[in-house]
């Protein structure tokens, strides 16, 4: 990868580069890479685009999550304190169970869709 340099990375919702994809494909044929990916994202229950973007910034102001952790929960749709766990098991600051479940009650507030 012959002057290719990562400029900047940030987390993105998967229902963002889903919609993203679906676009890209209306005018464009998608590659075996593209192609793989947005079938692995149709396969999920998700949050819409508007959704997921407002409980992330949530996410970060209320709990003080890093921008990658609020993802991470917005893309697994978790549905009770167990999967909350394993997503928080390796983060650096630990949430109490009072959080998670304030957590819960949050994402219970939206609709998902399939």
């Amino acid at each position: 990868m012959i002057g290719k340099n990562v400029i900047e990375s940030e987390p993105i919702p998967g229902v963002k580069v889903k919609k993203v994809l679906e676009e890209f494909s209306e005018d464009n044929e998608l590659n075996y890479e593209q192609n793989v990916t947005l079938n692995h994202l149709a396969r999920f229950k998700r949050y819409s685009v508007e959704d997921a973007e407002e409980i992330i910034e949530k996410l970060q102001d209320e709990f003080d999550l890093r921008p990658k952790v609020a993802v991470h929960i917005v893309d697994l749709v978790p549905e009770d304190l167990d999967d909350l766990r394993l997503i928080f098991a390796k983060e650096p600051k630990q949430v109490d169970k009072a959080e998670m479940e304030k957590i819960l009650e949050l994402l219970e507030q939206y609709d998902i869709i399939e």
